[in-house]
């Protein structure tokens, strides 16, 4: 949210919803959902994971093209190869002023990730979501930044990331809930503590992006 007044709708039904065992979709099956979206109103309709899959690629790019009133965003990880497939999956949606292509990249940003996963330091993860932001620009003015499992992430470090990306450039910062760890209180505070400590947060759109592990998720994002 900008503000109290405004709740963005981001829809990640075409991405995530289809990693639920036995949602898998087909390519006209992601269009029906996502016309219907548009037509519900969504805001932004998250079409799938372009570097994934020729047929996320390809689902992507066509649902780029036929939405009109609804932004298209790809899934990215932090690396270039990832963020130029993302940006040529929604160049449809860049051809006309009226539309409108994001590009959601990401990386883990709790120690647990960054020493078993990532294997990075800190220092790499900031520079490389600096980098992510920045190479993301090269194709769509809307950029989004999630700081992959930040419920188990250190309030100082997200604090250090969110400084860095939004200077970069991102134009909306998400905080995910990866793992469906949280609930409501902490959730809450987490989120205000991030808004009032991170610089310019008032020049960002703030995001959540809760998991139902727990059967949290609309209590965590409405907290």
């Amino acid at each position: 949210m900008k503000d109290n007044q405004q709740i963005i709708i981001f829809d990640t039904t075409l991405r995530d919803g289809e990693q639920s065992p036995g949602a898998a979709m087909t390519k006209e099956e992601k269009i029906r959902i996502a016309r219907q979206l548009e037509k519900l109103g969504v805001n932004v309709i998250e079409a799938g994971f372009a570097a994934a899959s020729p047929g996320d690629f390809d689902a992507i790019h066509t649902i780029a093209g036929l939405i009109h009133n609804s932004t298209v965003c790809s899934l990215a990880r932090a690396s270039e190869n990832d963020v130029r497939r993302a940006g040529e999956a929604i160049q449809p949606a860049m051809q006309h002023p009226e539309k409108n292509g994001r590009i959601h990249t990401f990386i883990a940003t709790s120690k647990i990730h960054m020493e078993n996963k990532l294997r990075m330091t800190e220092d790499q993860v900031v520079d490389r979501a600096v980098q992510a932001v920045k190479w993301a620009l090269e194709y769509t003015h809307d950029v989004e930044f999630s700081a992959e499992d930040a419920v188990r992430s250190d309030i100082d470090f997200l604090v250090r990331v969110f400084d860095a990306v939004i200077e970069a450039g991102a134009t909306t910062i998400n905080v995910p809930d990866t793992v469906g760890y949280s609930i409501p209180a902490p959730w809450g505070e987490r989120m205000t503590t991030l808004i009032q400590r991170v610089k310019h947060s008032d020049k960002v759109v703030w995001s959540t992006h809760c998991h139902n592990d727990l059967g949290m998720a609309v209590a965590n994002s409405l907290a």
